[in-house]
């Protein structure tokens, strides 16, 4: 069986699908967008901190606190978004700072300057306060040094130590209050952000603002989907899955973000895995409008119209006005395609799937069969297996409503199946045809066509096998009997009309095997083993000149096959021969021959065959690389002569012959020059011995 030529690219989905797949980026009518300020979990054993009221302490130190209550970003805030609320949501082990940098204990609240000192009478541990849970309210009056200001909380639950503790690595996470040194709510990860307290050093803001924005990516789901709408915008598609996953492993069950990861998926052609997305989407949110208008709109592409008219026409909004234009479109032509192959008018069947694909239903895999049936049909073998080879992957199981649709008449999946099984058969796989439509009988077991092809393929196979038994068994008259038993069930099968051609070859009935072989040609022009068989049935016809052309082709499909060029050679031998001209000099794989002398020449080329000359000099680069092709054309051109001539050993002949450029090649035929190249590439030059070789 021949090459498969290269595959045909189909197309990917329609611009108006591309213009669809849009991310949600702020719905307001769904509270599932909306953010859940989930940015900070420090894992602390401490209850969260609620401010009292702030004390009036007045003091004229630039490290004041006491007057910024109220002021400045909360811990667990989302920078740039408003803080109205003054308590926000409190999840299991997340960390909730409400106001002011002053904290109380027991009701009271405190404030400390900037380079006071604080005693440690109230069991302190360095210096460093200790923070109460409840009792009386004592103030703090005596002043206390280099501490870091009240409310510091370690992820440990320690508390952090000022100086040399301060300076440990082991203190990834400190929560600042709004000293000089650190902005109200930071969170500080390693050693470089903690050693400031004591030396006077300064954290730079956006090492803090870098920290807090990376720790909030990765927890907050909200920040997760905006960071992906960015990254679908730029088309980076894998980029903004990845966003999308990682949002929705953190709150599984928020439709817009699965919504989102649908339009990312189906951006890159992932579209089994984009519907299972919407259909998930749904299950979590049933009146989310724009994931069943997203729905609908791959439905189309997918050439499902029951399916998408239902969810582009959800009660409670109208459709968009271009995807109802694909809709009636796609739904127009699949119409006329299926009133087409009720009628058997395969070239309107063409046509009509053409047209559904072409409208919008691009994704479609049944359209893509559809006309690979239709090409089969019209005895275009080789363009109905590319076609289905090319055609678009789908599970049509991802869903009930999906593996429910029905094509024609029959199940999605079943159709498919029942079409890769008759071109199984037309291409001689008969155990691959066998085990597809019984598969699809499995699927749709009701279905009238599909029984009706299984049968088929089982009778035609049984005949089949028995024509083969019968062939090696040298029964050949009842061989050719069993093939026609199969060739009246299935009349364009290919491998059967060879088979049976070989038959009347071996019985002696060459106008027969020639008829068979016509017939498999017709059905499938690359059916190699026909057209070698056709070759050879040529000649014992004596009918050279086909046979010569069919051994050409067979010869340029396998140039580096010996029997082919042997074949061919004695073709050519007989067409000659036939023609009156002398062939004693023609012999089968000569080499090429090297001409020194100016009377070699002249005898060399008034032979009645063509003769193919090349002038060339040991030195030029040229024709050194093309003296070994010129070489192997030898084997591939058995009929013609091969002749070299270096003109430093024999300038006469150049002069003679006129030659002034190396390499230049010459066609001569009966002493006569019919034609000349001048550095000629190898494809010219094959190209020219093909039309000489007769």
């Amino acid at each position: 069986m021949a090459d498969s030529d290269k595959p045909i690219s189909t197309g990917k989905l329609s611009d108006r699908l591309r213009n669809s797949l849009t991310c949600d980026t702020d719905d307001a009518a769904d509270n599932t967008n909306k953010p859940d300020f989930r940015e900070l979990d420090l894992s602390s054993p401490i209850s969260p901190l609620r401010a009292g009221p702030a004390a009036s302490t007045s003091s004229s130190s630039s490290g004041s606190v006491s007057s910024r209550t109220g002021s400045g970003p909360r811990s667990g805030t989302v920078p740039g978004k408003s803080d109205s609320n003054a308590t926000v949501n409190n999840h299991s082990g997340e960390l909730s700072v409400e106001s002011s940098p002053t904290f109380s204990a027991g009701g009271g609240s405190r404030a400390f300057r900037s380079g006071q000192k604080r005693s440690d009478s109230r069991g302190g541990i360095g210096g460093c306060p200790t923070i109460h849970s409840g009792g009386g309210g004592s103030s703090a009056t005596s002043p206390a040094g280099n501490v870091l200001p009240a409310g510091n909380i370690c992820p440990s639950g320690k508390i952090v130590k000022t100086g040399m503790m301060a300076n440990r690595s082991s203190k990834t996470e400190v929560l600042g209050l709004g000293t000089g040194n650190y902005g109200h709510g930071s969170i500080m990860r390693g050693g470089s952000a903690t050693k400031s307290t004591v030396s006077g050093g300064e954290t730079h803001p956006s090492t803090v603002l870098s920290s807090s924005s990376s720790r909030r990516s990765s927890l907050d789901p909200e920040e997760l989907k905006r960071l992906g709408n960015e990254q679908y915008k730029k088309g980076n598609f894998v980029e903004a899955l990845n966003y999308y996953d990682r949002a929705i492993a953190i709150s599984p069950n928020n439709a817009a973000y699965r919504c989102n990861r649908s339009a990312a998926l189906m951006s890159l052609n992932r579209l089994s895995d984009a519907l299972k997305e919407c259909y998930e989407a749904i299950k979590l949110d049933s009146g989310y409008i724009r994931v069943h208008h997203r729905l609908g709109s791959l439905l189309i592409s997918l050439g499902q119209v029951e399916n998408a008219r239902k969810h582009l026409f959800f009660p409670g909004c109208q459709p968009d006005p271009n995807e109802l234009r694909r809709l009636q479109a796609v739904e127009k032509h699949l119409r006329k395609c299926t009133d087409l192959r009720r009628v058997r008018d395969w070239s309107g069947v063409l046509r009509e799937s053409d047209a559904a694909i072409a409208s919008g239903a691009d994704a479609c895999p049944q359209l893509f069969a559809c006309k690979s049936e239709a090409f089969l049909k019209l005895k275009q073998l080789e363009a109905a297996d590319l076609n289905l080879l090319n055609a678009p992957k789908f599970e049509a199981s991802c869903s009930a409503s999906c593996s429910q649709t029905k094509f024609f008449g029959m199940l999605s999946e079943a159709y498919l199946l029942f079409v890769h099984a008759q071109i199984d058969m037309a291409l001689g796989r008969f155990e691959n045809a066998i085990s597809t439509i019984e598969k699809s009988g499995r699927i749709d077991p009701r279905n009238v066509e599909v029984a009706v092809l299984l049968q088929n393929i089982r009778l035609v196979s049984g005949a089949r096998a028995r024509g083969n038994d019968l062939f090696k068994s040298e029964r050949l008259t009842e061989a050719c009997s069993a093939y026609g038993e199969g060739l009246r069930l299935d009349p364009s099968n290919p491998i059967l009309h060879c088979n049976r051609a070989a038959c009347w070859f071996k019985l002696g009935q060459f106008e027969r095997s020639l008829d068979d072989c016509n017939q498999a040609l017709l059905i499938h022009p690359n059916y190699t083993k026909a057209l070698l068989r056709r070759a050879v049935t040529f000649s014992k016809l004596e009918r050279w000149a086909e046979s010569v052309k069919d051994y050409e082709a067979l010869r340029r499909e396998f140039p580096n096959n010996n029997d082919i060029a042997e074949s061919l050679f004695h073709a050519q031998v007989a067409l000659k021969k036939s023609r009156g001209e002398d062939v004693t000099s023609m012999k089968f794989g000569g080499e090429v021959e090297r001409i020194t002398s100016l009377d070699q020449f002249k005898a060399a080329v008034a032979s009645s065959g063509a003769s193919v000359v090349l002038y060339k000099t040991s030195s030029d680069p040229q024709c050194k690389k093309i003296s070994p092709f010129f070489d192997t054309l030898c084997a591939r051109y058995p009929a013609i002569s091969f002749l070299k001539v270096d003109l430093n050993e024999s300038p006469e002949i150049g002069s003679s012959e006129n030659v002034r450029v190396v390499p230049t090649i010459k066609i001569y035929k009966k002493g006569n020059r019919v034609k000349e190249m001048v550095c000629p590439s190898p494809e010219v030059l094959e190209s020219s011995l093909r039309h000489y070789s007769d």
